[in-house]
């Protein structure tokens, strides 16, 4: 595990509490510190990340490690504005909590991480094909549209995979919450939207997410694209 935290009085006694859950911790207390850890031999399974480092911020950070791996990411910060939320789980992490956190919350809301991480490593296809030339390749966790690869976070391949599950059917806002992100989550909804909004804009076709308004969301079935063409 890798803690990037610059407050002593915050990182040392949360050191101790997770080592004494049996987790073994890596403690760097600058933003390119912990960019360097995570990209050296270390061996990281998952992310403790702190937003405001001395150096470059957490956001930054978040983005570097997204850019060479999925790894689970949680902030803990002290910035608790929704737009805030909404920004680190856009840039792709997998949790935020705002400080001041229980200790007990803190170590469920990592098993929870971890659980989902190792999940979504075991599709039941691997190769899912859906309307608008959009390939899903649930093995390597890649997907082209139109043989063009583009590049989704986590949390847009988990959305999207979901969806592509059951083509033409609709997931309600709570299923999807529960399943993308977590089973007792206490952020802001609106984060759904916006991975939504991201998603359309990735596959280049608005109209392949369809809103059910009041309810959720679902993909646009191929078999509705022939009826419509």
């Amino acid at each position: 595990m890798l803690l990037v935290e610059d407050d002593d009085a915050i990182a040392e006694p949360l050191v101790k509490g997770l080592e004494r859950q049996g987790y073994s911790v890596h403690r760097e207390s600058t933003g390119l510190g912990g960019v360097d850890a995570f990209r050296s031999s270390l061996p990281v399974d998952i992310i403790l990340l702190d937003l405001g480092l001395p150096d470059i911020d957490g956001y930054e950070v978040c983005r570097r490690v997204r850019s060479d791996s999925l790894v689970p990411i949680i902030i803990l910060t002290a910035r608790g504005d929704e737009i805030d939320r909404v920004l680190g789980l856009e840039l792709g992490a997998d949790d935020y909590m705002v400080k001041p956190f229980g200790f007990r919350e803190l170590i469920a809301r990592i098993n929870a991480v971890t659980r989902r991480s190792q999940s979504a490593g075991s599709p039941t296809e691997d190769v899912t094909k859906l309307t608008g030339g959009v390939v899903i390749d649930n093995r390597t966790r890649r997907v082209t549209v139109d043989g063009e690869e583009i590049s989704l976070t986590r949390k847009e391949f988990d959305l999207l995979a979901l969806l592509a599950s059951d083509p033409g059917a609709t997931q309600t806002r709570e299923t999807i919450l529960e399943q993308v992100w977590d089973a007792h989550w206490y952020g802001p909804t609106k984060t759904l939207d916006v991975h939504i909004a991201s998603l359309r804009k990735k596959l280049g076709d608005p109209t392949i997410i369809e809103t059910v308004r009041g309810v959720g969301f679902r993909l646009r079935s191929s078999t509705e694209s022939d009826t419509n063409s």
